[in-house]
């Protein structure tokens, strides 16, 4: 007697990933299933999953959460992806850093609470590869009118000085200001320098009457705000 259908492991391999996420959810994925569909087909001599293995073992941390710190080139010098792959890979990661800032746009953050502040910016910045320094200039309900990258490389005197800041701040016209750059490490835990050049930038804000409400440092998944862990007070 001839059977209807055929099991999933009788299936060609290259195919078990779609029959899976028809039958189970997409959420009973493994991260190289799920890089299979994406890349829908393998290279020469192996097929999507073996070609999604693979390229696994190839991310930095050998994790799917890799394609965060991947370029072009980088996914491009892995055997088998080449052009098209290594774009529509780029294209998914940008997708989830989208999808991670939610809804809520950035001129509808009313700049009260530092968590709502991290979680908007964490998609971005917690996978850069070098520091990133932004400046949130508020207006005077504290709601964000722009978002300005004042400087990359490092949060330093020489590329986030209180001149550089408040050049920038009295350009576009702030009410307030806030700081915020990644620390690529992971751990956002302030140092000395990071101490030092925020209490500089708030004892420049008072003198000119644009207040820093805040300096925000974003890790992997986690954040600091000075001003919470009371390394300075909020202008009266």
């Amino acid at each position: 007697m001839e059977k209807d259908s055929i099991t999933m492991k009788e299936m060609p391999e290259s195919e078990q990933p779609y029959e899976k996420c028809e039958k189970y959810g997409a959420h009973c994925l493994s991260d190289s299933e799920l890089l299979a569909v994406i890349l829908r087909t393998g290279s020469r001599g192996e097929c999507s999953t073996e070609l999604a293995r693979r390229l696994l073992q190839k991310l930095p941390g050998k994790t799917i959460t890799g394609l965060f710190h991947s370029s072009l080139e980088q996914l491009r010098e892995i055997k088998g992806i080449g052009r098209v792959k290594a774009i529509q890979l780029l294209c998914l990661t940008e997708i989830a850093k989208r999808m991670l800032k939610g809804r809520k746009q950035l001129e509808e953050l009313i700049c009260e609470e530092p968590a709502q502040i991290a979680a908007y910016f964490m998609p971005s910045m917690r996978f850069l590869e070098t520091e990133q320094v932004r400046l949130l200039v508020l207006n005077g309900r504290h709601a964000v009118v722009n978002n300005l990258v004042i400087s990359n490389g490092s949060f330093n005197s020489a590329l986030a000085s209180p001149r550089e800041v408040f050049y920038y701040a009295l350009k576009h016209k702030a009410v307030a200001i806030i700081l915020l750059h990644n620390h690529p490490s992971g751990d956002p835990s302030p140092s000395r320098e990071d101490l030092l050049l925020t209490k500089r930038i708030a004892e420049t804000g008072k003198l000119i009457g644009i207040p820093l409400l805040d300096h925000i440092i974003i890790g992997d998944n986690r954040y600091i705000s000075v001003r919470e862990s009371g390394y300075f007070s909020t202008p009266e």
